[in-house]
């Protein structure tokens, strides 16, 4: 909803706030004030001026050249707009007037002709093209006659307003009108409310002898109101009426159709005008739609109803889709002298359901949909009848043709002052729960601490004694309520276990430079057999389908989180992002069953997929692209920080490459995979080379122990020694590692492979493997004799568990 600040003043007094502290109030009381904007940019020294003459540039076709009376001065200015012309009241911007954009005016030639400023056009003033009339969306604003020349335009155009757009929830629809957002203001400001005074001229001649209303379902249509208008004198509206219409999103079209919009906005009441002569009829009968039935709308579309679709019809053919939108054969134009101006209350479903069907969403549907005020509906009406009165010269007929089986009737809540206080923690007293009604506007009977509300009916949302209590503690101010410590044995605020290591591991990965995805937990039944990690495999049986998917890319619970994975990475690759990196910690769900009858079992996973440059450093020529040591070290350091030794062995799985991928191990446990995605798979998700982990987190969480540890800082030198052991080319290095380190004992504190070499100078079948030894003890200086004895137990063990020989 966007609310002027100018047009609001017009029912509450807020001058004694800024707008920023008015917003801050009503944002704390529950509504929140989603931004405030200005309605035009700012704009100084433009004025009325009056087009005393207009004649063609001597030097220009399309040029003319005018004498501007301004007030104190007459300049001569050239124009080029179209529809410049002698007699008007247009904005002169004068020499040394500054437009939006920072647009400074000033003396200048044009053809050899001097300008001395220049007449503008709404554009021009900061005024956005959607919102100005059509008729000056190419030229100049012309103002109406009774304007004063040398008047600063910026009131007349409300140029200085300011638009608050609140941020309504669905249960305040009341909110959705002026005279709403007034109530809000004048509750929480304590302040009074003016409301419009509705009075009507009505002539002799009675409205229900020219026209009848029927209506077939009162169950959706419980309130039809048809008033007349004659005589009526098509033209623009009043300059403050558009400047208000303007300022809330609407473009004014002529006088008519502005004030039934003028209205909506007020009352929150949507009305229709209809062109009486147009019409087909004297009767107005409403009802639901025939299949098949053709309606054209006034946006030129042809509409095929259905029996779902509630119509007003002239008796025999639809003319308007109720709440939504008027027909194009009945619609208000230049020639209309004649007008019905519907006013009805009509049920939100209907209005939800044809709105979406035709994918037709009104300002009017909206508030249909989520309501309007039942004692409104027919005052609104006659707010609008005053105003054709006053600003199209009509003629109104006496009475209101109608159908009237509404419920107006207001619904009574009973409160208590012990048990709001209760609910809140409070200590409210009786006098300040009447005084917090009183500012609600609400009626009420009191009994001592019994309070009867009579909820008015333009707060549809009040309905049960929570309802009231909401209101009680926010005119109260929430920053008012007490507030303490949650009591008990606990500590508040601690984490889980759980809840620590997953903010641990996110932390780690997001360090290292891996961005957090949410993929869709439900995919295709295609993908979600793919990438099963081999212990889940084990375990897994079937997929569960939903039965009634949205759509057939979401119908099956994944058992994976990479193929949903993959699929974002594809996402992001086709649109020219090309270094991604993701992770993931989310649910997979496993079924024993063939035929699924139970809810599957649901485990938590790690998973991540990189692709794309893993280092780039422009200026020093460096690059380094994705490769599955750049993933193991990831995993390596994930399962480092979290003191875990795990092991890694080569492994097959689908939809992986064979010889990039490995199986991880903690003991004898499996607990996921690391490895690149198979090239045939890569191309089927749109990859290039893609990296992937997959991770039992699960399991992590029940077997880590998050017990607080350090090591001492060295105070003794370390030093390092190289092996190079050549091997069978198909003994594994980490099977290698894994007996050095316990060969060498506790003095080996690191070992690392440096360098793999097969080729020249080797027996075919034979590879070299160089590792470096880091040797330390923190205790002491290790001795050359310590340091030879570990080498060569080393050596002793490597030879007898792989044959393996020392590289000369």
């Amino acid at each position: 909803m966007l609310v002027s600040l100018n047009w609001l003043k017009n029912y509450v007094d807020i001058d004694t706030l800024t707008p920023e502290e008015l917003a801050e109030r009503i944002t704390k009381s529950g509504i929140e004030v989603e931004g405030i904007e200005q309605f035009a940019a700012q704009a100084t020294n433009v004025v009325v001026g009056y087009v005393e003459s207009c004649e063609k540039h001597p030097n220009a076709d399309k040029l003319n050249l005018c004498q501007v009376n301004v007030g104190q001065e007459t300049l001569q200015i050239i124009c080029g707009a179209p529809n410049i012309a002698k007699g008007q009241k247009v904005a002169v911007a004068k020499p040394g007037a500054v437009l939006p954009g920072n647009f400074k005016i000033k003396k200048a030639k044009l053809r050899g002709v001097e300008s001395n400023g220049m007449i503008c056009s709404l554009q021009e003033l900061g005024v956005a093209e959607k919102y100005i009339e059509k008729e000056y969306a190419s030229g100049i604003f012309v103002f109406p006659a009774d304007v004063e020349i040398g008047a600063d335009v910026t009131s007349l155009l409300n140029l200085d307003d300011l638009i608050m757009e609140l941020g309504l929830t669905p249960n305040r629809s009341d909110a959705l009108s002026m005279l709403g957002v007034a109530y809000e203001v004048a509750a929480i400001l304590d302040v009074p409310i003016r409301l419009p005074q509705t009075s009507v001229r009505t002539a002799n001649e009675v409205a229900e002898d020219i026209l009848s209303v029927k209506v077939e379902t009162p169950d959706v249509n419980p309130y039809y109101g048809a008033f007349i208008a004659k005589d009526v004198q098509i033209g623009s509206s009043p300059l403050w009426m558009r400047n208000y219409l303007m300022a809330a999103g609407i473009r004014p079209i002529n006088n008519v159709v502005d004030i039934t919009n003028y209205v909506l906005l007020e009352y929150g009441q949507p009305l229709h005008a209809f062109d009486l002569d147009k019409f087909g009829s004297n009767e107005v009968i409403v009802r639901m739609a025939k299949d098949g039935e053709v309606l054209t709308t006034l946006d030129d579309q042809e509409r095929k109803l259905s029996k779902d679709n509630l119509v007003i019809t002239n008796g025999s053919i639809p003319v308007a889709l109720a709440g939504v939108m008027g027909g194009a054969d009945s619609e208000v134009s230049s020639e209309t002298t004649n007008v019905l101006i519907e006013a009805a209350y009509f049920d939100g479903q209907v209005v939800r359901k044809t709105s979406k069907q035709f994918d037709l969403r009104s300002e009017a549907s909206t508030r249909f949909e989520k309501g309007v005020d039942p004692n409104r509906v027919r005052e609104a009406g006659v707010r609008a009848c005053q105003l054709l009165e006053q600003y199209a010269n009509a003629t109104i007929l006496s009475g209101a043709v109608e159908f009237d089986q509404l419920d107006k009737s207001e619904k009574h809540v009973t409160i208590w002052t012990s048990e709001i206080n209760n609910r809140l923690g409070t200590s409210i007293s009786n006098e300040e729960i009447a005084d917090i009604l009183r500012k609600l506007n609400f009626n009420y009977e009191q009994d001592g601490e019994t309070f009867t509300v009579h909820a008015p009916t333009r707060r549809q949302d009040i309905v049960i004694f929570e309802d009231m209590v909401e209101e009680v503690a926010r005119i109260y101010g929430y920053d008012n309520l007490p507030f303490t410590l949650p009591k008990g044995g606990s500590q508040a605020g601690g984490l889980t276990k759980k809840q620590a290591l997953k903010r641990h591991v996110k932390h780690l990965l997001e360090g290292i430079g891996l961005a957090e995805t949410v993929t869709y937990s439900l995919t295709s039944k295609e993908r979600a057999t793919q990438f099963i990690s081999p212990e889940v495999k084990e375990e897994f049986v079937s997929t569960v389908s939903l039965a009634m998917p949205m759509s057939e890319e979401h119908s099956t619970l994944r058992v994976s989180i990479l193929p949903e994975m993959l699929h974002a990475v594809g996402y992001n690759l086709a649109r020219k992002q090309t270094d991604v990196a993701y992770y993931e910690l989310g649910s997979i769900f496993i079924s024993k069953e063939e035929k699924v009858t139970k809810q599957p079992i649901e485990t938590t996973r790690l998973a991540g997929a990189i692709t794309g440059q893993w280092l780039s450093h422009a200026w020093q020529q460096e690059k380094k692209a994705v490769d599955f040591f750049v993933v193991k070290g990831i995993v390596e350091a994930l399962f480092t920080s979290l003191k875990l030794d795990v092991t890694y062995k080569q492994a097959k799985i689908d939809g992986m490459h064979p010889g990039r991928t490995a199986q991880l191990f903690i003991g004898e446990r499996p607990i996921g995979f690391v490895g690149q995605v198979h090239p045939g798979v890569q191309k089927s998700y749109g990859l290039k080379e893609t990296y992937v982990f997959d991770i039992d987190f699960a399991y992590l969480l029940d077997i880590h122990e998050n017990e607080p540890s350090f090591s001492v800082i060295p105070r003794y030198p370390s030093t390092t020694r190289d092996i190079a052991l050549v091997l069978d080319q198909d003994v594994k290095a980490g099977e290698v590692q894994a007996v050095i380190k316990d060969a060498g004992g506790e003095l080996v504190k690191d070992i690392q492979v440096f360098d793999v070499y097969q080729g020249e100078h080797l027996e075919e079948g034979k590879k070299s493997i160089a590792f470096s030894l880091f040797y330390q003890d923190p205790e002491r200086t290790l001795t050359d004799e310590e340091v030879e004895a570990s080498y060569h137990a080393i050596l002793e063990a490597v030879k007898e568990q792989f044959d393996a020989q020392l590289r000369g």
